[in-house]
């Protein structure tokens, strides 16, 4: 593994602990070299973006090879630290998901998100030991996001959101998790609660009724993340302008907003 590499795993473990690290996640090599430009101190991918950018639905439909090519492809034209997107690990057997992982270690990624949607979070447990595995194999010291769905997917009784939650981390954590990831979660006491009491940095995912950064910082909360809310921003723009103009031919709105053409080509042609 180069010593660049090496480096950007020190830096993004290192950015855990720097107050809060705000991630914008991108679906492509474009779009993630405008946000590295805009000051970014890291990229994250959304799997719905990069699904999306292929013709997939998100979820598991996206095939590996395509995911490992989009890494690829951005590891070319940024330099900052990339964490992917791997949703479940695209397999429920947890030695094929290490398999997957190392793909995209090998791709130029130094930190992934893997989730645990509906399944038992023994089965989440054993691929991050296969993740950390492909990590040490490749000699990466792999920042693995282990991403929880107790809030996003309503797995449990609102009384119980907070112990389940902390319950899984314990778990994750023994087996080698670095950070949670709990998305869905929105209400300020029990983001505090949760953030003093896990022993991982606590990342949130942007949506409404989130607190602003400056006060998720000061609940612990240690890294925020817009998931596909970028890309689902995208798309909603696309479809507006795009539909105006097939239904009337209307150019207007081809301009509102839009980044004007010799700065995107200036943007994209930096070395």
């Amino acid at each position: 593994m180069t010593t660049e590499r090496m480096a950007a795993a020190r830096l993004f473990r290192r950015l855990h602990g720097e107050g809060l690290l705000v991630l914008a996640n991108a679906w492509d090599a474009g779009s993630a070299r405008l946000i590295e430009g805009l000051g970014a101190k890291a990229l994250a991918t959304t799997s719905a973006g990069v699904a999306w950018s292929h013709g997939y639905a998100d979820g598991h439909h996206l095939p590996v090879s395509l995911l490992v090519a989009t890494v690829e492809e951005i590891a070319r034209v940024v330099r900052i630290p990339i964490t992917a997107d791997v949703e479940g690990g695209y397999s429920s057997d947890p030695a094929a998901v290490g398999d997957a992982v190392a793909r995209v270690i090998g791709a130029g990624a130094v930190g992934i998100n893997l989730e645990d949607g509906t399944a038992e979070p023994d089965l989440l447990r054993a691929k991050i030991e296969k993740a950390k595995e492909a990590g040490a194999l490749a000699g990466v010291d792999l920042f693995v996001n282990a991403r929880t769905d107790v809030y996003l997917r309503e797995l449990v009784a609102p009384d119980r959101r907070v112990g389940e939650t902390l319950a899984r981390e314990e778990r994750y954590r023994a087996a080698g998790a670095d950070g949670i990831f709990v998305p869905g979660v929105t209400d300020a006491t029990e983001i505090r609660t949760i953030a003093s009491a896990v022993r991982l940095p606590l990342n949130v995912l942007a949506r409404p009724g989130l607190p602003p950064a400056a006060e998720l910082q000061a609940l612990g909360v240690r890294r925020l993340s817009t998931g596909s809310g970028v890309a689902s921003a995208v798309y909603g723009r696309i479809a507006s302008v795009a539909g105006a103009f097939l239904e009337a031919g209307a150019s207007g709105p081809l301009a509102d907003g839009a980044m004007p053409y010799a700065e995107i080509n200036a943007r994209m042609g930096k070395d």
